[in-house]
C-alpha cells in the first residue's frame, strides 16, 4: 500500500500556483530524494505532504490521510504518524534533550511518564545518544543536535519520515553520519523517507530514487546526469 498517492494535484503558495499536475506514489520503506532549484516548489510539496499548505485541486492519501479540503481538526492526526526532520533543528533551547523529547510526547497525546520514559531512550538508542539525555542543545555539536531533531521525529513510529535539508548545515563527515543513520533507518522501519536536498555529492554518493521539481512540474525517476 502506497504512503503517498497523489493524483492530478495543483499546488499553490496562497494564490500562486506553484506546481502543475502532480503525480506521485511512495510506498513503504521507500528512500526518495527531492530535489530542485531554490523557488522551485520542493518546499511547497513537503508542506503539502504535511498539511501546512491546503490542497484545493487533486487528490492526495498520506498515510492513510486524504489531504484534499482537510479539516483543521484532522491536521493533528496525519501529523502524528509522520516524523519531520527541518535543517535548522528547531530543538527548545531552554531543556535539555529528554525535556524537547518529552514536549512532543506530551503534544501528540502521551500521559504515562514510564512509558515516556522508556521511547525517549529507545530513539535516543536508534540514533546513537542514548547518553546524551541530560545534555542541552548549546552543549552539542550541529551533528548531535540533527540526530536529536531525527529523535523526535521517530518518536510516534512514523510511517513516513519528511525531510528538508537535513544535512545543509553540517560538515562532510557529519553528512555521511546523518545520511548512513536514516538510510539505517528506513531500513529497519520500513518507513518512507522523503528528502529534499541541495546536495548532490550526497545524492552521488548514496543513490536513491529521484523526484525533481522544475518549471512547475514534479519529474519522477529524474537521474543525475539531468540534475
Amino acid at each position: 500500500m502506497p504512503i503517498i498517492e497523489i493524483k492530478n494535484a495543483n499546488i499553490y503558495q496562497g494564490e500562486n500556483q506553484v506546481l502543475k499536475d502532480v503525480n506521485l506514489t511512495v510506498n513503504k520503506g521507500e528512500f526518495v530524494y527531492l530535489v530542485g532549484r531554490t523557488g522551485s516548489g520542493k518546499s511547497s510539496l513537503l508542506k503539502t505532504l504535511y498539511a501546512d499548505l491546503p490542497l484545493t485541486e487533486g487528490d492526495a492519501v498520506v498515510v492513510g490521510h486524504q489531504l484534499r479540503n482537510m479539516h483543521w481538526r484532522e491536521v493533528p492526526y496525519l501529523r502524528r504518524k509522520l516524523g519531520i526532520v527541518f535543517q535548522d533543528f528547531r530543538l527548545l533551547t531552554d531543556r535539555n534533550v529528554a525535556e524537547n523529547l518529552r514536549f512532543v510526547l506530551k503534544a501528540t497525546g502521551w500521559k504515562d511518564k514510564k512509558a515516556m520514559d522508556e521511547k525517549i531512550n529507545e530513539v535516543l538508542e536508534q540514533v546513537g545518544l542514548k547518553h546524551k539525555a541530560l545534555k542541552m542543545p548549546f552543549e552539542m555539536s550541529g551533528g548531535e543536535q540533527q540526530r536529536v531533531d531525527i529523535a523526535r521525529a521517530l518518536l510516534n513510529s512514523p510511517k513516513l519520515i519528511l525531510a528538508d535539508e537535513p544535512t545543509g548545515n553540517l560538515d562532510p563527515i557529519t553528512t555521511d553520519e546523518i545520511m548512513t543513520l536514516l538510510l539505517s533507518i528506513a531500513q529497519k522501519t520500513n518507513a518512507a523517507i522523503v528528502m529534499a536536498t541541495h546536495d548532490y555529492t550526497v545524492v552521488q554518493k548514496y543513490p536513491a530514487r529521484l523526484i525533481k521539481t522544475e518549471g512547475g512540474k514534479v519529474i519522477d525517476n529524474a537521474t543525475i546526469d539531468n540534475l
